[in-house]
């Protein structure tokens, strides 16, 4: 009996994944529940185990290529009363032990099947090896050249964008060549099939060249992953849709760095965790957010949607890109527990084994440029959300104080903000209470020591 492999539902407002990695080859023994293929989504990398336990016999989507959810992008062959633990190779070498000590199957299985029709196979070709897709398990020539290596253009097996794309474009998949594994056209095959089209016969030309092109060996390609594709799409739809506007200011940190090296050892000792600066932007950010709302609302529709909750995402640089994971209810909690969430979400974000729900519906961002040696930039929100307020290097600058020089630890404080609903005057006004907050941290400290 063959069973499904359907991509799952992935979280709210994600439709599509791109296949990563299959764990398993065709023929390979799988276990109940044992991971089978790794799916990138826009957010985070998840695995699909596999729902019964059997035989991989169909891989339909290759690794790379884009997938719906709902789609069915694999096979599993139940075998009753096998051992889905046991490497198919030793059941396969079983299997030819027994039928060795037969003469008569000797003989028989020296000749085709009959389910694999009228082909005949090379010498040296193994039937059993062969994925099959004819009716009734025969194998047919597809099957045979794309075991060979040979397997021609086959859009019936190419992912569902590609599909798409093809349908609502009226392409004839027999004119573009073809990248995907096993003869499949990708999404990318058709859209560099259309890019050419649109710029002539020449074009059209050079398109299918490109596909069999050798590249400049001082250049290398390397496909974007689906969080990067992502990020640049919603890095675009911002500054697209949101009337982005940034307004500045400056910070006297030298006050937070004298009650952090007075409270660093007790608080480390009582919380197991460093006193660190997030807490206090944190804590300065929300007391902000309460007294000028707007800040933390977003636009949906004709109506403004006011939030009566502070949970603040962090930006978190990862090896494939930046994520923001949020640390919820952040009015509730002492800068002890925002630093441990806040340790635990980046660790998390370090390793890819962030849930999507953690880092969805936040109402307000902070990014800290400063930890890379940024002295000033200018964000970008992060969609819903109206604003983001960024962070800078620390660096000892003259300022006057009092009507003298001294030399300060400063940072520039950036608000990137909608202004379809937030005014200079809102804008501005926040980002004075979060300077006069970090400045004179002695309220932002009363809870220090609470759990």
């Amino acid at each position: 009996m063959g069973i499904d492999i359907v991509v799952p539902a992935l979280g709210e407002s994600i439709t599509e994944a791109t296949i990563a990695a299959w764990l398993k080859e065709p023929g390979d023994a799988v276990g109940v529940d044992e991971p089978l293929v790794e799916l990138e989504t826009d957010k985070a990398n998840l695995e699909i185990c596999a729902p019964k336990a059997g035989v991989l016999a169909e891989i339909r989507v290759a690794a790379g290529e884009d997938v719906e959810v709902g789609a069915v992008i694999g096979r599993i062959d139940e075998l009753a009363g096998a051992d889905p633990q046991k490497p198919t190779t030793e059941a396969s070498a079983a299997e030819a032990a027994t039928t060795e000590a037969t003469p008569a199957t000797t003989a028989a299985a020296a000749k085709p099947p009959p389910s694999m029709g009228r082909l005949e196979f090379p010498s040296g070709l193994v039937p059993a090896e062969i994925a099959r897709s004819g009716a009734d398990g025969k194998v047919t020539l597809e099957d045979l050249l794309a075991f060979v290596g040979l397997a021609p253009t086959d859009p019936t097996r190419s992912g569902p964008a590609a599909r798409k794309l093809l349908a609502d474009h009226g392409i004839d998949p027999g004119e573009i060549p073809a990248t995907g594994r096993d003869g499949r056209i990708t999404k990318e095959d058709v859209r560099n099939f259309l890019a050419g089209r649109a710029s002539g016969p020449a074009g059209a030309a050079a398109s299918r060249a490109s596909a069999v092109a050798v590249e400049d060996p001082r250049v290398k390609r390397v496909r974007m992953t689906r969080m990067r594709r992502t990020i640049a799409a919603r890095l675009k739809q911002a500054q697209n849709t949101a009337a982005i506007l940034t307004t500045f200011n400056e910070v006297d940190m030298g006050a937070i760095r004298e009650l952090r090296s007075r409270h660093r050892d007790e608080f480390k000792k009582m919380h197991g965790v460093k006193l660190g600066f997030t807490s206090f932007f944190v804590k300065a950010c929300v007391a902000a957010l309460k007294e000028i709302p707007t800040v933390n609302a977003e636009i949906d529709g004709n109506e403004i949607v006011y939030k009566n909750y502070y949970d603040i995402g962090i930006a978190v640089s990862t090896p494939n890109g930046l994520v923001v994971p949020v640390i919820r209810d952040c009015d509730a909690k002492s800068p002890a527990a925002i630093e441990k969430s806040l340790g635990e979400l980046a660790a998390k974000a370090q390793d890819g084994s962030l849930a999507v729900n953690e880092m969805q519906r936040g109402t307000f961002s902070i990014t800290n440029g400063g930890v890379f040696g940024s002295l000033l930039s200018t964000p970008i929100l992060n969609p819903p959300e109206s604003a983001i307020l960024g962070l800078h290097k620390i660096e000892d600058r003259p300022i006057a104080r009092n009507g003298e020089v001294v030399i300060r630890p400063m940072m520039y404080l950036a608000l990137s903000y909608d202004h379809r609903i937030i005014d200079g005057r809102e804008a501005v006004t926040f980002l004075v209470k979060v300077k006069e907050g970090l400045e004179n941290p002695d309220q932002l400290a009363m809870n220090l020591e609470e759990p």
